[in-house]
């Protein structure tokens, strides 16, 4: 029930929900303690996937083993795909009756305003030198230049790894114990992984597919929806002209009026995929983007949660962290100068976007107030 509380009213991505759940589950409950709980939240910070999902079943499976970890799963995670579900629907039948999407926008650069004030966020909290800085550059400009969904675990993998080389030395060697590792979530993870690929190549079945893309994207993911918004953008509207620059946007902004967790965009984008489907197929689509994105990061949590006070001793996983989080911001960012170039040639796209940023910046008003808003506006100058 606590859980399908916070579900309902859990707005404004993993730092907001962080709060909430150290108000309801520590000090309400007392089901875990305020530092067990940020040490969670850390360690679902530096794993693939998205972190306030993470924590939540990693709670569970901290408290009531795995059969819990999945309920508190499926409980976090079915309204925000539901509700968005319902809002691919809704906005396929808009178009359908030639509907315009018109009262959109303003949602559409907010949300691009909402993606530049979140990669800003997580690059001042999580950049500290000049490399950090480096690395994003870098990683901003060959997004920006060749943006291909296999760009992004490239980038990823690659920022990773030259951290680790780089920063190995300057790290504290750890006394470290016998590592004891449970190998069957990672076995689960890279089979169902390779199942997916293989039956998706056979049958060209679009469910499939589906499935493997977001569940391969779930399993790249670096750093919670600001980054995954980017993926799926370069590889759903960029890539695959699965839906159009309107359609993502508007579901991009939708996720912040929709509580939960923000990967609920992936629902949003794997229903709007199967719209020449129907309304089952769009229903198909939303429930296989869900069980794709969300599956790998509880498979992670798994594997990683028994280990984690060994794991976090060995250097070469401390020193690749900076390298990782620097490229995933970087790929935020050559996100939001992608979105926001076709919108640069009209005036009120860009002064909507500075508006945005300049709120953001400034004031405290929630997010879903502002989008709110912005539907509101976008009706009033229909």
């Amino acid at each position: 029930m606590d859980i399908l509380l916070l579900s309902f009213t859990a707005f404004g991505g993993p730092q907001v929900h962080l709060m909430m759940m150290i108000e309801r589950l520590v000090k309400k409950r007392r089901y875990i303690t305020e530092e067990e709980l940020l040490e969670l939240q850390a360690l679902c910070q530096v794993l693939p996937g998205p972190t306030s999902t993470q924590t939540v079943t990693a709670i569970g499976l901290k408290i009531g083993g795995q059969p819990l970890a999945y309920l508190s799963l499926l409980i976090w995670s079915l309204p925000a795909m539901i509700l968005m579900t319902l809002a691919a629907i809704g906005v396929h039948m808009l178009e359908q009756k030639q509907i315009s999407l018109s009262f959109t926008r303003f949602v559409g650069p907010m949300a691009v305003a909402f993606l530049m004030h979140g990669g800003y966020a997580i690059a001042r909290k999580v950049i500290h030198n000049i490399q950090g800085w480096s690395f994003l550059i870098i990683s901003t400009i060959l997004a920006y230049l060749f943006p291909s969904p296999y760009m992004t675990p490239l980038l990823i993998v690659s920022g990773g790894v030259a951290a680790s080389y780089i920063n190995f030395s300057k790290h504290e060697k750890m006394e470290r114990g016998p590592l004891r590792i449970t190998w069957r979530p990672l076995i689960f993870w890279i089979s169902v992984l390779l199942v997916a690929a293989g039956i998706g190549t056979v049958t060209k079945s679009l469910p499939v597919r589906l499935f493997e893309n977001f569940y391969r994207n779930g399993s790249l993911v670096f750093g919670g929806g600001q980054v995954l918004i980017p993926i799926l953008y370069n590889e759903f509207v960029e890539f695959k002209h699965y839906l159009t620059d309107q359609e993502f946007l508007s579901g991009m902004a939708l996720t912040q009026v929709v509580p939960g967790p923000v990967f609920s965009v992936a629902t949003y984008v794997g229903s709007l995929s199967m719209q020449d489907y129907g309304i089952t197929g769009q229903i198909i689509g939303g429930f296989v983007a869900t069980a794709g994105i969300f599956l790998p990061g509880t498979f992670f949590i798994f594997f990683a949660y028994p280990i984690w006070d060994q794991l976090k001793k060995y250097r070469g996983i401390r020193a690749s962290l900076d390298g990782i989080h620097a490229t995933s911001c970087g790929l935020t960012i050559a996100a939001a100068v992608s979105m926001f170039e076709p919108m640069a040639i009209s005036w009120q796209p860009v002064l909507t976007v500075v508006g945005t940023l300049l709120l953001l910046f400034f004031t405290r008003i929630p997010s879903y107030v502002l989008i709110l808003a912005g539907l509101l506006l976008g009706l009033a100058f229909a």
